[in-house]
């Protein structure tokens, strides 16, 4: 018996296991999920400095570049599934909507904890990537964490606050627990959400009856496990081969190729409301409280620390990203155009894009096509080697 499954029933023994997901409902593949505030513009990225924010494009390679399973298994799912999700890279590429920033942040946590990034797309699953959904049956939030669920990991809930619908712990809360999971079970992210799903006793046992470990285990034949749970894989499959199959497309890269706000956890301080906040750090407030439905209103805060997700401002964030506090690259410009003096080509990398490449070098994307001959709407492809200065300078 190894050190996670004594953690396990010990949790069991006390109460403190988690209550599975299917158990909840008989098969909605997305909960009915409501808004817990109205419509609100998203973030404006222009109005931040260039390092809080990054490319759509940063963020989807860094997701591509964490998956445990980089190469699209079509027989490891069905055309249901597919077409079900089929909308998911319509919902990152909107710039009218908050679900990429949002994706971005729960990439990073995930690429902090050391962990698959297919675990990034089980908010798709649960909620539509909305912090503010509500299903019926009674979870809530991101993703969609049942009362008891909640308190189990840690989420506060008390009366006028409920954690769930902060993005910041609900979040914190899903990947301490995923780590967890991901260690029991071998570093398999499939056993790891089926586990999520269905709670990990369910999952031990099947293996036990199966004769199956952690390291021979095959999630699709374990024996006694429900519908759903075996389809939870198959969806979190279809939405990594929908997002392999969209980036084949340059019309949905050239979406993707946006500035991005970098989100990261503040503490809100002292009896300071979400707006009087915002409004120190001049920032908007709509858009906040839309990223935040647990402090659109009124909420207790019990003598706690309160924490909101906002573009990262490099003081009083919680969690920064790797990103954010890289070191400047040694081309980084005093000046407009400064560093292209000092490197005169540069080859494309993968998930590297005209804006990227351009704010490395100090000039504007539009010159840098202009430049190299290239239209507004061209897509960079990895190994192209663009000049950084024109030759008639």
């Amino acid at each position: 018996m190894n050190r996670y499954h004594r953690l396990f029933l010990a949790l069991v023994a006390t109460g403190l296991a988690l209550v599975p997901h299917e158990t909840l409902a008989a098969d909605p593949p997305v909960p009915a999920a409501t808004p817990a505030v109205p419509p609100a513009p998203p973030l404006d990225p222009t109005t931040l400095p260039a390092s809080h924010q990054r490319s759509g494009l940063e963020i989807y390679q860094r997701f591509r570049d964490g998956l445990a399973d980089p190469e699209c298994d079509s027989e490891a799912t069905n055309g249901r599934w597919k077409k079900h999700f089929s909308h998911a890279p319509g919902q990152l590429a909107r710039a009218e909507d908050d679900v990429l920033p949002l994706f971005g942040y729960v990439v990073d946590a995930l690429r902090e904890a050391h962990l698959p990034t297919e675990f990034a797309l089980i908010p798709f699953v649960e909620s539509g990537y909305k912090p503010g959904a509500r299903n019926p049956q009674g979870p809530a939030g991101l993703w969609q964490f049942i009362g008891i669920t909640a308190r189990n990991h840690g989420i506060p809930m008390r009366e006028g606050y409920d954690g769930r619908l902060s993005p910041v712990d609900s979040t914190q809360a899903a990947v301490r627990y995923l780590k967890t999971l991901h260690g029991m079970f071998g570093g398999d992210w499939r056993l790891a959400v089926m586990a999520y799903n269905a709670g990990e006793y369910r999952v031990l046992q099947s293996m036990r009856r199966a004769g199956m470990n952690a390291r021979n285990a095959r999630p699709a034949e374990l024996p006694g496990l429900s519908g759903i749970t075996y389809a939870y894989v198959e969806k979190l499959h279809a939405l990594a081969c929908i997002f392999q199959q969209a980036d084949d497309r340059d019309a949905w890269l050239r979406q993707m190729d946006r500035p991005v706000p970098r989100l990261a956890a503040h503490v809100l301080p002292g009896d300071a409301t979400l707006d009087a906040w915002a409004k120190v750090q001049q920032q908007p407030a709509a858009p906040l409280r839309r990223l935040n439905p647990v402090l659109a209103g009124r909420f207790s805060r019990a003598g706690k620390p309160i924490r909101l997700l906002a573009p990262s401002a490099g003081t009083d964030d919680v969690v920064e990203s790797p990103q954010a506090t890289a070191k400047p690259s040694p081309a980084t410009p005093n000046a407009d155009g400064d560093a292209a003096t000092a490197a005169r080509t540069h080859t494309v990398k993968s998930g590297e894009s005209a804006w990227t490449i351009a704010r490395r070098y100090g000039i504007s994307p539009a010159r840098l096509l202009q430049i190299n001959g290239l239209q507004g709407n061209a897509v960079l492809r990895p190994g192209m080697k663009l000049e950084l200065v024109d030759k008639a300078d």
